[in-house]
């Protein structure tokens, strides 16, 4: 019996903030795999070796977590003003699917290095030494990044003094701007779709929680950490390891995401899981992080604690660090009265591996909350750049 060769795709492989995903340029891509649907579902699934019933992606490239099962597609800008348009893809473990319903924060801060280092960005803009700003339309939800990439010698700066919890090694700063982070979705809206800042979300089978809704980063449902019977404090094993615990969590995200409009019924849950995100927040308190690093009340405005595809995140999600930022600069929501309320115009949040500084620029219209921008550093570095290898 005769079997197809593999075949090799120009591909890189890079962090990008505490995630880490497989880069392509749009026209290196199969010719099948270059428009949205099947073909490029099934391209990218075999690369990052999913769909894998045993859970561990080993014969892909994806990492069988959360922040290690992703892919980006990049291309020469088509929107005015802009430099490069990226496309994101939350890559699904056991299942075969690709989430195409949201952006990655973390692997933002990875799009401008790339598209500098891969021809993406006219050279005249890049400096011979200095930061490069990098104007990226973010396909997904149709938002404006602006990335500060470094660069020396006409060349990107990987590596650096700025330090990141939930990455061991320090690289360079790269300061992001996500612009009117807002997402209105898909038929229009509000940063905050149920036209409340906090509200009694009904879950059957599970209870009433007070819980705040937003659009913004990323759509994320926040709850109060002490209605879920936990302190805000605790890292992955403590969630992880209770399925009854993850259950009822995708429970309340699904049911979210019916108040939050962004599904009709809760069924359709299964298959937009990258989002709402689920977090949960609680007032400062000492706890030490997975790295053994003691992180104190008096270091951090709050504790948050966020959930991604099923699992507890080791980190933060960048896409809600910016849903963060958000409700925190509105006075009213969980996560500004779990900061200690009032005007904020930043907050540094605890997470399960340490601390994380994120601002955000918000103003009241009428009745209406709005957002200019949200501002985080994260680093990014490529890891292997060359060919992945496809079955074909």
């Amino acid at each position: 019996m005769a079997f197809k060769p593999q075949f090799k795709v120009a591909a890189t492989y890079m962090r990008g903030g505490t995630s880490k995903g497989v880069f392509f340029r749009l026209r290196d891509l199969p010719e099948d795999a270059q428009r949205p649907g099947l073909a490029r579902d099934q391209f990218l699934m075999r690369v990052i070796g999913s769909p894998d019933p045993y859970g561990k992606q080993i014969d892909g490239m994806g990492g069988a977590t959360s922040s290690t099962s992703k892919t980006v597609i990049l291309s020469e800008s088509t929107r005015p003003g802009h430099d490069v348009d990226y496309l994101f893809g939350q890559v699904a473990i056991d299942k075969a699917f690709i989430d195409w319903s949201g952006n990655c924060g973390n692997l933002s801060a990875a799009v401008g290095p790339f598209a500098i280092s891969n021809g993406l960005v006219d050279p005249a803009k890049v400096p011979r030494d200095g930061l490069c700003t990098v104007r990226i339309w973010q396909a997904n939800i149709g938002k404006t990044i602006v990335a500060h990439v470094p660069i020396t010698r006409g060349e990107v700066q990987e590596t650096g003094d700025f330090e990141l919890d939930g990455v061991t090694f320090p690289a360079a700063e790269i300061a992001l701007e996500f612009m009117d982070p807002a997402d209105e979705g898909e038929d229009g809206g509000t940063m905050f779709p149920t036209g409340n800042l906090v509200d009694d979300l009904e879950v059957p089978g599970v209870g009433t929680f007070k819980a705040t809704l937003i659009n913004a980063g990323i759509p994320t449902i926040f709850l109060n950490a002490r209605d879920l019977g936990y302190s805000g404090t605790e890292l992955q094993g403590a969630i992880n390891g209770d399925k009854a615990a993850l259950a009822r969590f995708e429970t309340i995200r699904a049911w979210g995401a019916v108040k939050m409009g962004l599904i009709k019924d809760v069924a359709e849950a299964a298959t937009r899981q990258h989002t709402p995100k689920v977090a949960f927040v609680a007032p400062p308190q000492d706890y030490v992080a997975s790295s053994g690093k003691a992180v104190r009340a008096a270091d951090v405005d709050l504790l948050v604690r966020a959930l991604s595809m099923g699992q507890l995140h080791h980190a933060m999600m960048g896409t809600a660090a910016v849903a963060i930022g958000t409700a925190a600069a509105v006075p009213g929501t969980l996560v500004n009265l779990a900061a200690g309320g009032g005007e904020r115009h930043a907050v540094r949040f605890g997470h399960p591996s340490g601390t994380l500084r994120v601002g955000a620029e918000a103003r009241q219209e009428g009745r209406q909350w709005t957002v200019t921008k949200a501002l985080m550093s994260r680093s990014a570095r490529v890891l292997m750049e060359g060919w992945v290898r496809v079955p074909g």
